[in-house]
């Protein structure tokens, strides 16, 4: 069994043991976290953080405390979301969290009815898929699937700049759409 405590990477120690799912195989590496726009699939934010249970949370979180929104906002994410920390953190900050339900019948979910009634819930839930273009697009085209740098500083400014390729490449394609 291999555990952060037991094996560490030669070359770099910022690097933690993560999986993506049950049964896969634990690899070192950093997370990814960005937050999209959904109208125009925009990138507003990308972080990198070490990996961790939490990472995923606690950084979307800190994104939306940086972005201070102006007005009520909805916020669409995946059931790794669900938790009741998660939500409460969202609408303390006026964020409704268009949270994928956990539908496993020994787990309830934090998202009750007065949010997943609403016809603008099923539109976050479609639309939330398109940040998997822009993660596919940054480990293929962008080089981030395997980093050559080390440390999160410093892959962190490499996802900034290959974000900010992307949001020109995704603002060109708008604008021709609609010349």
């Amino acid at each position: 069994q291999r555990t952060n405590q037991t094996h560490s990477s030669k070359t770099d120690a910022e690097a933690r043991l993560m999986r993506k799912g049950r049964g896969k195989e634990a690899k070192l590496s950093f997370s990814g976290h960005a937050l999209m726009e959904n109208r125009h699939g925009l990138l507003l934010d990308m972080q990198i953080t070490e990996a961790n249970g939490t990472a995923e949370r606690e950084t979307a979180v800190a994104m939306i405390d940086r972005l201070r929104p102006q007005r009520r906002v909805t916020l669409g994410a995946d059931r790794g979301y669900d938790t009741r920390a998660f939500v409460a953190n969202c609408r303390e900050r006026d964020v409704t969290p268009h949270v994928a339900q956990h539908q496993h019948h020994r787990r309830r979910s934090a998202i009750d009815r007065r949010t997943t009634c609403h016809s603008g819930y099923a539109a976050s839930q479609r639309v939330r898929k398109r940040i998997e273009a822009i993660f596919g697009w940054m480990k293929t085209v962008g080089g981030l699937r395997r980093t050559r740098f080390l440390g999160i500083r410093r892959t962190q400014l490499a996802a900034h700049i290959v974000g900010a390729a992307y949001n020109l490449l995704r603002i060109a394609k708008l604008i021709r759409s609609t010349c």
